[in-house]
C-alpha cells in the first residue's frame, strides 16, 4: 500500500514560520530604515563617486586575478598525486577560517614596508614595497579568494570521470586537445559563478579596505559609510550609500545564482583521476613550480604570525582578557542563533517540498537573503533604527552577534538542507510506515543525518564571528573591544609586538572553536 506524504508537524510549521519572520525582519527592517533615512535630495559628491568606482574596480580586478591564478593551481592539484597533497588542500581552506585582521598582519609581515620581501629588496639596493592602496587591497583579496576559487575548480576537475581521460589517452589526444575537449567545458561552467562570488566578497570586504585602503584614492563604499557614521554622523549620506551597496550586492548575488552553465559528463567508475596526458617532464616541473609558489604565498603569512607571535606572548596587553571574553560570547551566541535559524528553516523547507514545491523555494530564497546584504549595510540600518530609541554604542556586542548570525545563516542553511532532504528521501517513507514521529523520529533518523553538517556549520559560524572586524567597528565605544578590534587598534598605534601576541591568540581560539564543533559533529562518523 502506498504511503501518503506526511503532513507538516505543528512544531516544524511554527518554528519555521518564526525563523522566516525573524530573518525577513532582520533584512527588510534595516533596508527600510536606510530607504526612509536616505537623503534623496542631495547629490553624491565626487568622493562618493570615487568610492563607488574604486569598489567596482578593485572587486573586478581582484576577481580576475584570483580566477586566473586559481586555474593552474587547481589543475596541478587535480593531475598530480604526491605526499603532502592532503595537507596542501587543507592549507587552501585556512584563509577562509583565518580572521581577516590576522591575515593582514601576516601579509604585512611578508610584504609590508618592514616585511621580509622589503628587507630582501633593501639588501639589493632597491626600494621598499608599499602595499597600502590598490596594491595592498588586491594582495589581500587574492590571498583570501585564490584558495576559494581553487577549491571550486578542483571540485569541477574531480567530476570529470577518469574514463574520459583514459579514452583520450587511447585516442592519442594531446594535452591541448584534452584541455579543449574535457577541461574547458568544465571551466566554462564554474568560472562565471566563481568570478561573481569573488566579486561579491570583494565588494563587502570592509576590514581589508580599512587596514590597507590607504586614503581617499582607495576608499570603498563601506569605508565611506563608516566615515559618514563615525566621523561625520551624516545618517542620510550613510543610508544612501548603504542602499547603493545593497543594490550592487543584490544584482551580483542574483547573477551568481543564474550564470553557471551546467555541463554533464556522466557518471564515472573511479573516484581517483589518473592522467595519461601529463607525463612530460616540462608539465611535471610546471605543476611543481605552481604548487611551490602557492604554498609559499599562502603559508608564509601564517608562519610569520606564529614566528612573531610566540615571543610576544610575554607582552600581552591588559585589554586582551575582557576582549577575549567578549569575542567568545559574541561567537558562541552568533553560532547558536545561526544554526537554530538554519535548522528551523531547513526543516520547514524540507517539509514544504513534499506538497508545496514553489512555496519551499520562496522560503529558501528568504533564508538566502543575507547573501545580498553585507554585514556593514545591515549594521548601518540597525544603527539608524536603534539611534532614536537607545544608545547604539551600548548595544555593540548584541548587534554584532545578531548581524554575524544573519551573515552565516546561508552557509548553515546550504549545509543542513541537503542533509535533511537526503534523510527524507532515504528514510521518510519507512518512518511513516512504522509511524515513527516526534522525538523518536528525530533521534533515530534526523539526528544522525544532520550531526556532521550541524557541527561543521556551528564551527564555521563561530569562527567567522570570532574574527569579524566589521559591525563592531561601527558600534563599539572605546571601552568595549573584541580581539580583532584590539588587534586593529594596536596595529594603528604601531604596537606590532603586542598586536602579534593578540593575533596568535585570536587565530588559536578561532581554529579551536571550529575544531571543537566540527569534531563534535564527526564523532561516531567514519569521515
Amino acid at each position: 500500500m502506498a504511503i501518503r506524504p506526511k503532513q507538516i508537524t505543528t512544531f516544524t510549521r511554527w518554528s519555521g514560520l518564526a525563523a522566516l519572520l525573524f530573518v525577513a525582519l532582520l533584512v527588510a527592517g534595516p533596508l527600510l530604515a536606510l530607504w526612509a533615512r536616505a537623503d534623496t535630495s542631495a547629490t553624491l559628491t565626487g568622493s562618493d563617486w570615487a568610492a563607488i568606482k574604486f569598489t567596482l574596480f578593485q572587486a573586478t580586478l581582484s576577481a580576475i586575478i584570483s580566477v586566473v591564478l586559481a586555474i593552474p593551481v587547481a589543475r596541478a592539484l587535480a593531475r598530480r598525486s604526491f605526499r603532502g597533497r592532503g595537507a596542501l588542500v587543507t592549507l587552501l581552506g585556512a584563509p577562509f577560517l583565518l580572521p581577516v585582521i590576522v591575515a593582514i598582519f601576516g601579509l604585512l609581515a611578508i610584504w609590508g614596508r618592514s616585511g621580509l620581501v622589503s628587507q630582501i629588496l633593501l639588501s639589493f639596493g632597491l626600494e621598499r614595497l608599499n602595499i597600502y592602496g590598490l596594491s595592498g587591497v588586491l594582495l589581500a583579496h587574492v590571498f583570501f579568494n585564490l584558495p576559494l576559487v581553487t577549491r571550486l575548480i578542483l571540485q569541477g576537475w574531480g567530476r570529470i570521470p577518469v574514463e574520459h581521460f583514459r579514452l583520450s589517452a587511447q585516442l592519442g589526444m594531446s594535452p591541448k586537445d584534452v584541455f579543449l575537449r574535457l577541461e574547458l567545458p568544465m571551466l566554462r561552467s564554474i568560472l562565471p559563478g566563481a568570478f561573481l562570488l569573488v566579486f561579491l566578497l570583494c565588494v563587502t570586504s570592509f576590514a581589508v579596505a580599512l587596514t590597507l585602503g590607504g586614503g581617499p584614492k582607495a576608499t570603498t563604499i563601506e569605508l565611506a559609510i563608516y566615515q559618514a557614521l563615525r566621523f561625520e554622523f551624516a545618517l542620510g549620506k550613510a543610508a544612501t550609500l548603504g542602499l547603493i551597496q545593497f543594490a550592487i550586492c543584490a544584482i551580483i548575488a542574483f547573477w551568481s545564482l543564474r550564470v553557471t552553465v551546467p555541463v554533464a559528463f556522466g557518471d564515472g567508475l573511479s573516484a581517483v583521476t589518473q592522467r595519461w596526458d601529463v607525463s612530460s617532464r616540462w608539465l611535471l616541473w610546471q605543476d611543481r613550480l605552481v604548487l611551490i609558489a602557492v604554498t609559499g604565498f599562502l603559508g608564509a603569512p601564517l608562519v610569520a604570525v606564529v614566528v612573531r607571535g610566540l615571543p610576544a606572548l610575554t607582552n600581552l596587553p591588559p585589554a586582551i582578557w575582557p576582549a577575549m571574553l567578549n569575542s567568545l560570547t559574541v561567537a558562541l551566541f552568533s553560532a547558536a542563533l545561526s544554526v537554530l535559524l538554519a535548522l528551523a528553516l531547513a526543516g520547514f523547507i524540507d517539509s514544504l517540498k513534499v506538497r508545496h514545491q514553489k512555496m519551499s523555494s520562496i522560503v529558501e530564497g528568504v533564508g538566502l537573503l543575507t547573501l545580498a546584504a553585507s554585514p556593514f549595510v545591515l549594521g548601518t540600518g540597525l544603527f539608524i533604527i536603534i539611534h532614536p530609541i537607545a544608545d547604539p554604542f551600548a548595544l555593540a556586542l548584541p548587534v554584532t552577534a545578531l548581524v554575524n548570525a544573519a551573515i552565516s545563516l546561508p552557509l548553515a542553511l546550504r549545509a543542513l538542507l541537503p542533509a535533511l532532504q537526503h534523510n527524507r528521501l532515504t528514510y521518510g517513507r519507512l518512518a511513516d510506515s512504522l509511524n515513527i514521529r516526534g522525538w523518536s523520529r528525530f533521534r533515530l533518523t534526523t539526528w544522525p543525518a544532520i550531526r556532521k553538517p550541524l557541527g561543521f556549520s556551528t564551527g564555521l559560524a563561530a569562527a567567522l564571528s570570532m574574527g569579524d572586524l566589521g559591525v563592531i567597528t561601527l558600534f563599539a565605544p572605546p571601552d568595549v573591544e573584541t580581539l580583532p578590534l584590539v588587534m586593529y587598534r594596536l596595529m594603528g598605534a604601531y604596537r606590532m609586538d603586542e598586536a602579534a601576541s593578540v593575533a596568535l591568540i585570536l587565530v588559536t581560539l578561532t581554529l579551536t572553536l571550529f575544531w571543537i564543533f566540527d569534531r563534535g559533529g564527526r564523532l561516531g562518523h567514519q569521515t
